[in-house]
């Protein structure tokens, strides 16, 4: 029998990093990067989780238990996923996780959960091989790399009619799998890059790469990463004068871009693929109200870990308890979340995504365009 179906109920007080209730009896993980260079991140996921149990024991917990969140940091490098994954199963005796958030946790962690039969729901990884291994454990609430990778490469020939695309990513399983996406159905177009390079995290001159870009006389620049590397990027493109397009994925989606851009200026005009508004759906305005009365804006990814926290208790409640048993019953139902009803095919994959563009702006927001 798995580690993950004989569980201890525990009724205690004792909360140390996890959400304080009466009672904590269904210990689930949130791992993602809490510390370290996209920590943006890990807090959009920890919101959107925190307040979902908050609301869920509220109202009853999970068939009468109440959620004790743990709060996991694999700060995106996959040696520490494995070793929080590891904790979260031996130690805290998790039942569930929602996370994790880069793809390159997300895959080797993913392998542990289900060998130790705990239930994983990310909100955020979207590289296609997390799910393509047919573990029957795991699912994720936002769409693959494959589809918003189609998504900016249609927008690229059909709306921009660009000719000389440059392609960069950061080398990691999120941005390169993003980038090699776009590309494929790009190319599938009969629109070749001009330029495929790769760069690393961490890195904060660019200025060789600029080099390169304007060498090639890019009119878009297309790149598979996080905001980290991509905001001083697009920094220096622009104090070198070079005004092509930028485009990127979901790893921009964060009000940090624009600060480590240094100045809304530098992102006004800046494209990228998302969800469609997760906080414009009418299940879940209540809970966008709430967050704004508290002063939190539910920006990126939070109203994704919200219903991932969502999909994990609809499943835990209709399985007893029993992490694999739920994903069982989370394979054939459709659940009703904050970002509306959810249905999930074989591979735990959604049946609909829902990719579209956006666009930054010269105030440092950014907006669903209408094409």
């Amino acid at each position: 029998m798995s580690k993950a179906v004989v569980r201890k109920t525990l009724v205690s007080l004792a909360v140390a990093g996890a959400v304080t209730m009466a009672q904590a009896d269904v210990v689930i993980g949130v791992a993602g990067p809490h510390t370290g260079a996209y920590a943006a991140f890990g807090e959009q996921l920890w919101r959107g989780a925190e307040k979902a149990a908050m609301d869920i024991n509220a109202n009853g917990g999970i068939n009468g238990e109440m959620i004790k969140l743990v709060k996991a940091d694999d700060a995106c490098e996959p040696k520490q996923a494995v070793s929080i994954a590891n904790r979260l199963v031996d130690s805290d005796e998790a039942v569930a996780v929602v996370g994790h958030f880069c793809s390159s946790s997300s895959i080797p962690a993913s392998g542990i959960y289900e060998e130790a039969g705990v239930l994983m729901v990310t909100p955020a990884s979207t590289n296609p091989t997390l799910t393509e291994r047919g573990l029957p454990n795991v699912f994720r609430v936002c769409g693959r790399d494959d589809q918003q990778g189609d998504v900016a490469a249609s927008y690229i020939v059909d709306q921009l009619g660009a000719k000389r695309v440059a392609i960069l990513h950061d080398k990691d399983t999120y941005g390169k799998g993003l980038a090699d996406a776009m590309k494929s159905t790009m190319n599938s177009y009969g629109v070749d890059e001009v330029l495929y390079e790769g760069l690393t995290r961490g890195e904060k001159d660019f200025n060789a790469v600029v080099t390169k870009i304007r060498s090639v006389d890019a009119d878009v620049v297309y790149f598979g990463g996080l905001h980290s590397e991509a905001g001083p990027l697009v920094r220096q493109m622009r104090e070198q004068g070079l005004t092509a397009t930028f485009i990127s994925g979901d790893g921009i989606v964060s009000d940090e871009f624009v600060s480590v851009a240094g100045s809304p200026e530098y992102v006004d005009g800046v494209l990228m693929t998302f969800g469609a508004d997760p906080t414009t759906y009418s299940a879940g305005k209540q809970v966008v109200e709430e967050f704004r009365a508290d002063g939190i804006e539910p920006e990126g990814y939070v109203m994704y870990s919200y219903t991932a926290m969502q999909v994990v208790a609809a499943g835990l409640a209709a399985a007893d308890g029993d992490p694999m048993a739920a994903s069982d019953w989370l394979h054939s139902h459709k659940i009703d979340t904050v970002m509306g009803t959810k249905e999930f095919d074989e591979k735990g994959d959604l049946l609909v995504s829902d990719y579209v563009m956006y666009e930054w702006d010269a105030n440092g927001k950014y907006s669903m365009l209408n094409n």
